[in-house]
């Protein structure tokens, strides 16, 4: 069986990160995974991480002092997994941490990309409020228009995917701000996208991190993709139900 990467940015993120951990070693207990935090926090998240480490090896810190930025977060962690699939969440738990299970199932089955989807039957986007549903729908649109490669795509912007690790080989990633899995989209390598549902959870603990310089940086990644970007259409984009997720339960 393959081995899988989780790459997990954090930023003031210390009452998160032990709930996260134990989630996911509980919904991938049947599968080889490490996870890697690249944290930039102010507060004492490395501290709470390196006390997890001494219980689970498989749990990696890459701290950061001078850095900072969710997207070169992301390109760090790419740099330091060893898996074969890559996936990449957030440390906040809105991202649901079972969720990576039916990630990884669907690419055993053959898929290079898979992004869950809250906009698909059996989705949910509860966990964003009024504005943040607004934010997040006019960036997924805006997106849709000026990149061919996003059009087929359900919800390209959250920040959820999982990639085949030869996918991610040679390409020119050069993210500014948040919106990694937009520059991943547009600039590697890939034949198949499957989509899966899932519901976007409310945060438990720690503040959002939205902002209008995250809006801005996400406006110029925009343009600067319309520009560069090495897929010039879509790729095919299946999609499983949630019957079809049901039946990883038993492997």
């Amino acid at each position: 069986m393959s081995k899988l990467s989780i790459v997990v940015p954090s930023f003031n993120e210390a009452d998160n990160v032990r709930p996260l951990v134990e989630q996911l070693d509980e919904a991938l207990s049947s599968i080889e995974h490490e996870i890697i935090f690249v944290d930039d926090s102010k507060d004492n998240t490395p501290d709470v991480i390196r006390e997890i480490q001494k219980e689970k090896p498989h749990v990696r810190l890459e701290h950061r002092v001078n850095e900072t930025g969710l997207a070169t977060a992301v390109l760090k962690g790419f740099t330091l997994a060893t898996g074969d699939y890559i996936a990449c969440m957030d440390a906040d738990l809105q991202h649901p941490p079972k969720i990576l299970k039916y990630m990884f199932y669907a690419l055993e089955e053959g898929y290079d990309f898979c992004i869950p989807s809250r906009f698909i039957p059996g989705g949910s986007d509860g966990g964003l409020n009024l504005y943040r549903k607004l934010v997040s729908g006019v960036a997924r649109y805006i997106g849709k228009i000026a990149l061919p490669c996003l059009r087929k795509v359900t919800d390209p912007t959250s920040g959820l995917f999982m990639i085949r690790r030869e996918a991610l080989k040679d390409a020119d990633l050069q993210p500014i701000g948040w919106k990694i899995m937009v520059e991943v989209l547009a600039m590697c390598s890939y034949n198949s996208i499957i989509e899966i549902p899932y519901t976007f959870q409310d945060r438990e603990s720690g503040e959002s991190k939205i902002s209008g310089k995250v809006t801005m940086e996400y406006l110029l990644q925009v343009k600067d993709l319309m520009k560069r970007a090495k897929v010039k259409k879509s790729v095919p984009v299946s999609r499983w139900t949630v019957d079809k997720m049901l039946e990883c339960d038993n492997k």
